[in-house]
């Protein structure tokens, strides 16, 4: 059975309800067992888990170092381009929106690399607008090969592509590939992405499965935070990986928490999730899924950020420029939406040994996969 056909099991209102009818004492039961379901889930995510953040951040601390140790993975964004063919009304690379774009050269792709390797970062995410002509397969092949001898894991946010594109950059050294469904409410999705590929929800909800298909070690995912209502969504997210990890047992996981962040355009979260749901929303997936790998980007400010060391999170990223060639040029004004924490990366690896964790710039090397 495809997850197409197991979301089309589940009715929004129904999956909404179910979350806010859920009591104090199923949110004691999803602590105390030591093998959380799907329901389970729903009660940590639910309003009657409020009142016990504590306790959920405490066994997701315990947790997450019994699992990961006390470190953190720090990795870095590339921004390649702000050129983008979709309409989504919440995203600052809009196609309707007034601003430059920009596609970086070869040479610019170099010169941002050459930056981001003097702050000691062997981890690097490349980032697209969803553009098939400026920024499509071929280029991103161009670039993965290009700049694959100076990192030691390689990984994008781009378009979807089909099976066979993401069997190609397995080929030259990709290692990751996030891709949010943004929100998984089938009747509203349209009303978010009213153009481009990117309109086609199918698509999109069938991405993982090609990238599972063609092997890629791990699959990050997660819906935009303040689109629809964060409960719902997050439980179709934990459906979601639920699913692929029982197909693609090889593969790792991971999920971020992407929120809404001021952009050029107008559009403003209907749905706002203030920072104590976001604990709570973070303390539900690591109970519920003790091996998914946790990311916390720059949207977040460095107070939050701070406090969420250990509490779940196995990898940070730092020293982010959200506009293409930002690191070379870093008053180029292309930015797709605002950093919160605009600290140095060398800042953050501090801040995250002040908590007693260990910063991880390089986690494996290529020569113990290859023996």
């Amino acid at each position: 059975m495809s997850f197409q056909q197991i979301h089309e099991k589940y009715n929004w209102d129904e999956i909404s309800e179910s979350i806010r009818l859920k009591t104090s004492h199923d949110v004691k039961r999803a602590l105390a067992t030591s093998n959380p379901d799907l329901e389970d889930f729903k009660a940590l995510v639910s309003p009657a888990a409020e009142p016990f953040l504590e306790q959920m951040a405490q066994k997701s601390l315990q947790l997450t170092q019994t699992r990961f140790g006390k470190t953190v993975q720090m990795y870095i964004p590339l921004y390649l381009s702000n050129e983008c063919a979709n309409g989504c009304i919440y995203c600052g690379f809009n196609c309707k929106n007034q601003i430059d774009r920009c596609t970086l050269s070869r040479e610019q792709v170099m010169e941002e690399v050459k930056v981001i390797k003097s702050l000691g970062f062997e981890h690097i995410l490349l980032v697209t607008g969803e553009h098939p002509k400026r920024c499509g397969v071929d280029y991103i092949e161009e670039v993965v090969k290009m700049i694959k001898p100076y990192f030691a894991n390689i990984s994008i946010e781009i378009a979807p592509l089909d099976r066979e594109d993401y069997t190609r950059l397995k080929q030259h050294g990709l290692n990751t590939v996030y891709v949010y469904q943004e929100t998984y409410h089938k009747e509203n999705y349209g009303n978010y992405h009213p153009r481009g590929r990117k309109a086609d929800f199918n698509y999109r909800l069938d991405t993982p499965d090609r990238i599972g298909l063609a092997g890629i070690h791990r699959i990050g995912l997660g819906c935009l935070l303040g689109l629809e209502d964060w409960r719902a969504d997050s439980f179709f997210t934990a459906l979601h990986i639920h699913y692929l990890e029982q197909k693609y047992w090889r593969t790792k996981f991971s999920i971020s928490f992407p929120r809404l962040r001021p952009h050029a355009g107008s559009f403003q979260p209907q749905y706002p999730i203030n920072d104590r749901q976001l604990v709570q929303l973070m303390c539900a997936y690591r109970i519920f899924n003790q091996e998914l790998e946790i990311s916390l980007s720059t949207r977040e400010n460095h107070i939050f950020r701070d406090n969420m060391i250990g509490i779940g999170v196995t990898s940070m990223s730092a020293g982010s420029k959200t506009e293409p060639g930002g690191y070379s040029n870093p008053d180029k004004e292309l930015k797709q939406f605002e950093v919160s924490d605009d600290r140095t990366a060398d800042e953050i690896s501090q801040a995250i040994q002040n908590k007693g964790y260990e910063p991880v710039w390089k986690d494996w090397d290529h020569c113990l996969v290859e023996c």
